[in-house]
């Protein structure tokens, strides 16, 4: 684009934009090439001292970055927009950038958390740790990551305009439920239906007991299924009893709900958590602790419409 716009329209752009040339110039990186721009220039346009790119630069090296490697962001910028950042500048562009925080846009009537993984660096000669992050999905809206931030995670969640009642969904992890509790509104807790068939299928026998479990299990009729699996002496089936007694406070009348509209599965969060780990986990990729949080935020970002 730099071919097309001289600098001369370039300095008239600045002039007309801010109405100033006072101050000392200096270069800066944009999309239409490298640019130069005064200081009161600069201040009027938001930019700050020792900044050496554009908004809309820094929106295009974080957009690339959200989504593929530092090294292959390099390229793609170089691509798209005919200017050289190098990876090591977009690092430094992610950990120092202000990420405006996730709002929901409407009421929100349901939710879900779940559980991903990161690995972590470690000192050389050490192998490197696998280490979890939640995230949230407020269904239909927002959605945000958090690394051993439980208070932040909470904090973040009811600062949202949550309904009177929120359907709060999950699979069987203590450490899911044990957050819902704190969530500072009437809850309507559900048991993931998709993690409860998965869990029923371990059983294995019969088909037929099979479908008559789960037709019991879709009609809300716990007493049914654990009446249906007394005196089983199989492991697979003791653990599956041990997880429906556990959890039958969470598990309705799925086909009432379902009818009237209420989420009864996880999939939202699950779906997020795919797309966060699609950038966290890429081939080869490990990251220092202290830097998770920020780029769990600009993954959110990208997913959430806010680089743009």
């Amino acid at each position: 684009m730099a071919d097309y716009i001289g600098s001369c329209h370039r300095q008239f752009f600045f002039e007309s934009a801010t109405g100033t040339q006072a101050g000392r110039t200096k270069s800066v990186s944009s999309i239409i090439g490298k640019v130069k721009i005064s200081e009161k220039q600069a201040d009027k346009l938001g930019l700050s001292k020792n900044n050496r790119l554009s908004p809309m630069l820094e929106k295009c090296c974080l957009g690339a970055v959200a989504k593929v490697s530092f090294e292959d962001a390099e390229k793609d910028l170089k691509m798209a927009t005919g200017m050289a950042v190098s990876g090591s500048s977009q690092q430094r562009l992610v950990q120092r950038y202000k990420f405006d925080e996730a709002e929901a846009k409407s009421p929100v009537e349901a939710l879900s958390v779940d559980g991903g993984k990161v690995r972590i660096r470690t000192p050389k000669g050490q192998p490197s740790q696998w280490r979890d992050y939640k995230a949230v999905s407020l269904h239909g809206q927002e959605c945000a990551g958090f690394f051993q931030q439980n208070e932040e995670l909470l904090e973040w969640v009811n600062r949202q305009p949550l309904t009177e009642v929120v359907t709060c969904l999950g699979d069987g992890h203590d450490g899911v439920w044990n957050l819902m509790e704190k969530i500072g509104v009437k809850r309507r807790e559900i048991l993931d239906w998709y993690h409860l068939v998965e869990n029923m299928n371990k059983i294995g026998g019969s088909n037929k007991r099979l479908n008559r479990i789960k037709e019991n299990l879709w009609k809300g009729e716990v007493k049914r299924v654990l009446e249906e699996l007394e005196g089983c002496k199989k492991k697979q089936a003791i653990n599956f009893t041990k997880y429906v007694d556990k959890h039958r406070e969470r598990i309705p009348n799925y086909e009432l709900y379902q009818s009237q509209g209420i989420c009864i599965g996880s999939g939202s969060v699950e779906s997020k958590i795919k797309q966060i780990g699609a950038r966290m986990k890429i081939v080869g990729a490990q990251w220092k602790a202290e830097n998770v949080p920020q780029y769990l935020k600009l993954r959110c970002a990208y997913l959430n419409g806010d680089i743009a």
